[in-house]
């Protein structure tokens, strides 16, 4: 079992990203990056990137402890934010362990609940989604044309996979759903450890519905627009590298940005792979030369991916010479204050 879930968790994602990154670079002239590395891109640019990069992390650890103060939750910013540092350097190795390895930290450097934690990141994870899909919406209208030429290349159509269901379809596959979601609730009333799984999900809910009580909603927005700016920011200004994309505008930058994020939702390490593709292709689109569009895509994701090692580290050698919060000390000295 252990073994299984190694390959599932590891093997597969690398293969996967693997798989794709090989078949688009195959035949590819790997000696000539070093030319571009070196002669042609203006890595001013690439540097001006990485405050952003790193701003945007930070930004989610503060939003991270808006969201844990109303339960009661109170860790320092410093473990919050390399908390968050450590989690997508951890999601490098296994995909998507990044979310438990943030909780992971706070439960034991500042003892925070786990599930609440945990709930809490699934707030956040929803409420990216939406701001994602807001974004993504307005970028489809306003560069309409490009995306129907990508979804036309790449075979892509959603009337095309949802055609293949009929009436019959949906309603067996609605039913099944729903008779599996009752199987497992009579199994989990029939394990010893149903009551701690219960107690679990009540702790994650907390942390679901712990939006509503934020004492500072405006700052919240602040935090949440700012992650996301920060993020494009950091993308974009890799465009101002590379003479055949300085010129394509912040319209190109939106459009990719937009589908590079849908991409990495595949899971491979930090999108390798589908992120290359969805992104060449459409610089592609825009005018750039295939063999350019290689060279950004190569030199962009490996050089921030990078950048994303390196705050791992830094949050890794942090941490070590982190103190452990005495929660009991903490809690005598909050009840001891004067009312």
């Amino acid at each position: 079992m252990k073994k299984s879930s190694i390959i599932v968790k590891i093997l597969l994602p690398l293969l996967l990203g693997g798989a794709i990154l090989y078949w688009m670079y195959r035949g590819f002239d790997f000696n000539s990056i070093s030319h571009v590395l070196f002669h042609e891109m203006d890595w001013t640019w690439m540097l001006l990137s990485f405050p952003f990069g790193i701003l945007a992390q930070m930004f989610r650890g503060w939003r991270w402890n808006q969201t844990l103060e109303p339960l009661g939750e109170h860790p320092r910013h410093s473990t919050s934010i390399n908390a968050i540092f450590l989690s997508y350097a951890a999601s490098l190795v296994i995909p998507r362990v990044g979310e438990f390895t943030r909780c992971g930290v706070l439960k034991r450097y500042d003892g925070i609940s786990f599930s609440k934690a945990l709930g809490t990141v699934v707030t956040e994870r929803a409420i990216d989604s939406l701001l994602v899909a807001g974004v993504s919406g307005i970028t489809l209208l306003l560069q309409l044309n490009i995306f129907n030429i990508f979804f036309d290349r790449t075979g892509t159509s959603v009337d095309s996979i949802l055609n293949r269901f009929s009436v019959a379809g949906y309603i067996v596959t609605a039913t099944c759903g729903l008779s599996a979601l009752v199987l497992l609730h009579f199994l989990l009333k029939k394990l010893s450890v149903y009551n701690k799984v219960k107690a679990t999900l009540g702790g994650i809910w907390q942390g679901v519905v712990s939006l509503r009580n934020v004492s500072n909603i405006p700052l919240f927005i602040v935090f949440t627009l700012g992650i996301w700016v920060s993020y494009f920011l950091h993308y974009y200004l890799t465009f101002f590298c590379f003479d055949f994309t300085e010129h394509l505008g912040i319209g190109c930058a939106m459009v990719t940005f937009v589908v590079g994020s849908i991409a990495v939702l595949v899971p491979t390490p930090n999108g390798a792979g589908p992120w290359h593709f969805a992104v060449k292709t459409m610089l592609i689109l825009y005018g750039v030369a295939d063999e350019q569009a290689l060279y950004f895509v190569l030199i962009v994701h490996t050089v921030q991916t990078m950048l994303v090692m390196i705050l791992g580290i830094w949050a890794w050698v942090a941490l070590n010479f982190t103190s452990i919060k005495n929660i009991a000390d903490n809690k005598e000295a909050i009840t001891s204050l004067p009312k």
